[in-house]
């Protein structure tokens, strides 16, 4: 998230809660007022913060999201922002707390009824749990947040049903 003005607010993100960990400023926006008349899709998921609570060393992601396609897009939204909270949590020393997740706009496109009909027809199999690779604790701050490789991350119990395709709208 680095801006045209220099600020990259991941590497300002972690020295704030490093370092000023009960700030209620721990945010990231994607959203440039500037820019939103000026390109074709302005960017969906527009702000998240952060919430340490610093005596339980816990952290909590809340993201806002101006749009929100509910079949294909806020899976794929939950799973990212709940990784990019394990792995800021794990940078910074902190336990995973909530993922609170507010949409503006949610919606199920006409074309998608007929998968989503699908999908709610499916049993809901258990939720994996993530296992960070770190035995010699060597990805702590913003060079160990940009160090992470995929060898470094194990989904346990994952589990899923056969794919269900659908045409991306726009």
């Amino acid at each position: 998230y680095p801006e045209r003005d220099g600020v990259d607010q991941i590497a300002r993100l972690i020295h704030n809660i490093e370092h000023e960990p009960n700030s209620r400023r721990l945010i990231v926006t994607g959203w440039d007022p500037a820019q939103s008349e000026l390109v074709d899709l302005p960017p969906c998921h527009t702000l998240f913060q952060f919430k340490v609570e610093e005596d339980a060393k816990l952290i909590h992601c809340q993201l806002y999201q101006r749009s929100a396609d509910a079949f294909l897009g806020v899976p794929f939204n939950i799973s990212s922002y709940a990784l990019l909270t394990h792995l800021i949590a794990h940078v910074c020393d902190l336990r995973v707390g909530d993922f609170v997740y507010t949409l503006g706009d949610y919606h199920i496109y006409q074309n998608h009824l007929k998968q989503v009909e699908e999908l709610l027809s499916r049993q809901p199999l258990a939720l994996p749990r993530l296992e960070i690779k770190d035995e010699e604790g060597r990805l702590r701050g913003l060079r160990g947040l940009l160090s992470f490789r995929y060898e470094h991350l194990n989904l346990v119990g994952y589990n899923s049903h056969s794919k269900i395709a659908a045409p991306v709208a726009v």
